[in-house]
């Protein structure tokens, strides 16, 4: 018999969380690959490219290794933390104490969520960038917290912007979280950008996370700079880095923490009662990775370059406005003239995927800064990619307007 007085009640927090803008296009895109229609994706940052076969075998390797199966450390193996300290020496000149300045992640979006756990609470206060990573917003929600966004593509005004938030509101903000490469934009700094944050930092008393997540996706000769490269970096905030991108192990979930050594400590925390760490044999095989494949990662950029290239030229050719990305798996186009002023971004990608089997990321997705423009991800082959602008361009007849097209 049903208890008529049961009824589910979800926390207030879950209720600050608004409509997925994504959930049309997505059950769209399912619909039509069910039909077995072939729709170009170039929605979602997912690497289509395979890891380096000797990362593959390793993994195999460590997985027939019965040892390898129990539950591993919440913080990660010492071995794999020892690797990224490495290449924190390595490439950036940045010395990290393995044992109390980084730690593994299931991936960085966990341990970024789990790190605003541990450092907001109710009435606190987060600035972010905007447009922004959905996680960067809805992190600081879930643990309670407020989030100011402020645009980022004017970096001076973006500083000034930051030290006016702290001056004029009250309480200040507690957290400042930066993203470059950006995402969605693709907006990038060079060091003397960070130089500015830690002074920002200390002045208004802000601790910083840095979301490095494309330091391994970079064009052109350009190298993007650790926030941990600045001086006294370390003092006040930490940063998030992934294998997921240049290393193409997305579903392997491997992240890491590095920095502030209170910080980390306070992620470990909460790690500690939500998980038991990350299956070993990952581990293992990620330390060949960060050890053994530098030269695949960077074959991985040059890759992803000729396809950056092939788009930009492409969406030029049919009269779109689009920045030339330094870095990062994207390319932030704006919504072209006469569509821009008749449709938003959310019914613009719908009409590219009904009407040109082309999924893409509208910018309002990314919040109210990024209502006019699309992100389209560079996964798909440069062939696959042609074919995609072939297709946009013929769904979108210059000689049409959205009028015509709906009569």
């Amino acid at each position: 018999m049903t208890n008529s007085n049961f009824k589910v009640e979800w926390a207030p927090r879950v209720h600050r969380l608004p409509p997925y803008l994504f959930g049309r296009i997505n059950a769209l895109l399912y619909q039509k690959r069910r039909a077995g229609q072939d729709v170009i994706d170039m929605g979602m940052g997912n690497p289509s490219d395979p890891p380096d076969p000797q990362v593959i075998a390793k993994l195999s390797e460590a997985a027939s290794d019965l040892g390898n199966h129990g539950y591993s450390k919440a913080n990660g193996i010492l071995n794999l933390r020892r690797e990224l300290t490495s290449k924190y020496l390595r490439k950036y000149g940045v010395r990290l104490d393995p044992e109390t300045e980084t730690i593994v992640c299931l991936g960085s979006k966990e341990g970024f969520s789990h790190m605003c756990l541990a450092l907001m609470g109710a009435g606190d206060t987060a600035i972010i960038p905007a447009p922004y990573f959905p996680a960067h917003m809805f992190a600081v929600v879930l643990a309670s917290g407020n989030v100011v966004a402020l645009d980022v593509s004017d970096t001076e005004k973006y500083l000034s912007n930051i030290a006016y938030t702290c001056e004029h509101f009250y309480p200040r903000p507690k957290l400042l979280i930066i993203n470059y490469p950006h995402n969605p934009s693709s907006v990038t700094v060079e060091p003397e950008f960070f130089v500015d944050v830690v002074k920002l930092a200390k002045r208004y008393g802000l601790m910083v996370i840095s979301d490095f997540a494309y330091a391994d996706v970079a064009y052109d000769g350009y190298v993007p700079p650790s926030f941990l490269s600045a001086p006294g970096a370390k003092d006040v905030g930490v940063e998030f880095t992934t294998m997921s991108k240049g290393y193409n192990m997305a579903g392997w979930r491997v992240g890491f923490c590095s920095g502030n050594a209170d910080m980390i400590k306070g992620l470990a925390t909460i790690k500690g009662y939500y998980d038991y760490g990350m299956f070993q044999a990952i581990q293992i095989a990620a330390i060949v990775a960060l050890r053994d494949t530098e030269a695949t990662v960077e074959k991985q950029s040059m890759i992803y370059q000729g396809r950056r290239d092939v788009l930009i030229d492409g969406l030029r050719r049919l009269g779109w406005t689009a920045t030339v990305p330094k870095a990062g798996m994207f390319v932030w186009a704006k919504i072209p003239e006469p569509w821009a002023s008749q449709m938003n971004s959310v019914d613009f990608a719908m009409h590219l995927l009904e009407h040109g089997n082309v999924a893409v990321s509208p910018g309002a997705g990314f919040g109210p800064v990024g209502e006019g423009y699309l992100r389209m991800s560079l996964v798909e082959n440069e062939s696959r990619l042609r074919q995609a602008v072939r297709q946009i361009g013929a769904c979108l007849d210059r000689k049409s307007t959205p009028e015509l097209q709906k009569a």
